[in-house]
C-alpha cells in the first residue's frame, strides 16, 4: 500500500478546478465542478463563516448533494458568484429536475471570505467571475498562488491587517492504492499563522518591522476578516456519514498547520464530496468503520500539504490560466 503526492488524480474523473480574478486581480472565485450530482457534507467550525445553501447538507436533509461548490472572495457580495456558476453548469447541459418539473437546476454551495479594501472602491461582478471560472476549469493537479479565491487574500491578521501578509489558495492531489484518491483545494486567508507540522518552523504569519514571523500569543487581538477555506473530493464510493467523518479530519488537517484555527472570528469551513467513481474495497466490507478513518487520514495529510504549499506560495502567481474580468461601477 503507497500513498503520496500526485500530478493528478485518474480516478476523480469529470472533476474540473477553475479560477478567475478580477481585473485588478484584487479578488477572485474559484470553483471545483463534479461533472454530475455529488453527494457534499460541510463542516463549519468558525464563529463567523459566510455560506452558500448549506442547511441542506445536514445528514437528515432531503437533498444532499450538490453539482459544485465554489469559494470566493468579496465576503456576502460574492455569494452572487453561485448564479454564475449556476449558469455554467445549466449551459454545459448540467444540472437535473425536480419533483417531474421539466426545468433543469444546478444546486451548488460555496464559502465566502474577506477581501474587502478599505475606502470606496469599484464593486465586482462576482456572477462574471462565477462563470469565468467554470469555463476556466480543468482537471485537478497540484499547484499554488495567489489566484482565484486566493488573490486578495492575507495570511497572520493576529496583529491586524498592517502586519499580515499576502495569503494564497493551493491544490494538493493525494492517493493511496487500494484505496483512492482525493483533492483538496485550500484558500489561506487566516487570522492565524501557519506553521509547518513536518519542521515546526513558521511559514507564514504576521511580521514585524524587520520582516520577521511573530509568533500567535494568547495576548495577540485577533482581526475579524479572516478565515481558512477548504474542499475535498474524493473519488471513493461513500455514504454522507462516511464523508462527515472525512471533514472532521480535514478539520484536524487545517488546526494542525493554522494556528490560531477555529476562532471565533474567523470563517473556517471545509467541504468534502465524493463522485463515486472508485469502489472502496476492502475497507467498506459490511460492520465496519474503517473506511472513514483510512480516507480521512489521507485527506488530512492533503490538507497540510495543501495549505502549507499555499504559504509558500503567498506573494507570487504560480499560473496564468485564470481569466481577469471587468468590474462594474460601485453604484451604492
Amino acid at each position: 500500500m503507497t500513498s503520496g503526492s500526485t500530478s493528478g488524480a485518474r480516478g476523480l474523473r469529470g472533476v474540473r478546478i477553475g479560477h478567475a480574478e478580477s481585473a485588478d486581480r484584487s479578488t477572485g472565485v474559484s470553483v471545483i465542478l463534479f461533472g454530475q450530482s455529488a453527494p457534499t457534507v460541510v463542516d463549519v467550525r468558525g464563529g463567523a463563516s459566510g455560506t452558500y445553501d448549506t442547511a441542506s447538507l445536514s445528514l437528515d436533509a432531503t437533498f444532499g448533494r450538490r453539482w459544485a461548490v465554489f469559494f470566493t472572495g468579496g465576503s456576502l457580495f460574492g455569494l452572487d458568484a453561485a448564479a454564475g456558476l449556476r449558469d455554467a453548469i445549466l449551459e454545459e447541459g448540467g444540472g437535473h429536475s425536480v419533483f417531474r418539473n421539466p426545468n433543469r437546476i444546478a444546486p451548488v454551495s460555496g464559502a465566502v471570505l474577506y477581501d474587502l479594501p478599505n475606502g470606496r472602491r469599484p464593486a465586482y461582478d462576482y456572477r462574471a467571475l462565477g462563470a469565468a471560472a467554470a469555463a476556466n476549469a480543468e482537471a485537478p493537479a497540484n499547484f499554488a498562488g495567489r489566484i482565484g479565491a486566493g488573490a486578495g487574500a492575507r495570511v497572520g491578521k493576529y496583529l491586524g491587517r498592517s502586519a499580515s501578509q499576502p495569503g494564497a489558495l493551493a491544490v494538493a492531489v493525494d492517493a493511496e492504492r487500494g484505496l483512492g484518491s482525493v483533492a483538496v483545494l485550500a484558500v489561506l486567508n487566516s487570522v492565524g499563522a501557519i506553521r509547518d507540522p513536518r519542521s515546526g518552523r513558521w511559514i507564514a504569519g504576521a511580521r514585524n518591522a524587520s520582516g520577521r514571523i511573530v509568533p500567535p500569543g494568547a495576548a495577540d487581538r485577533p482581526n475579524s476578516a479572516g478565515t481558512t477555506l477548504v474542499a475535498v473530493v474524493t473519488d471513493v464510493s461513500a455514504p454522507r456519514t462516511t464523508l462527515q467523518r472525512v471533514a472532521a479530519f480535514a478539520h484536524t488537517g487545517l488546526a494542525r498547520a493554522v494556528s490560531p484555527a477555529h476562532t471565533a472570528t474567523d470563517g473556517d469551513t471545509v467541504f468534502v464530496s465524493g463522485v463515486g467513481s472508485h469502489p472502496a474495497g476492502r475497507w467498506a466490507r459490511p460492520g465496519t468503520v474503517e473506511l472513514g478513518d483510512r480516507l480521512g487520514m489521507l485527506a488530512e495529510r492533503a490538507t497540510v500539504r495543501a495549505i502549507v504549499a499555499a504559504a509558500h506560495a503567498a506573494g507570487r502567481v504560480s499560473r496564468s490560466s485564470a481569466v481577469a474580468t471587468g468590474s462594474r461601477e460601485d453604484r451604492g
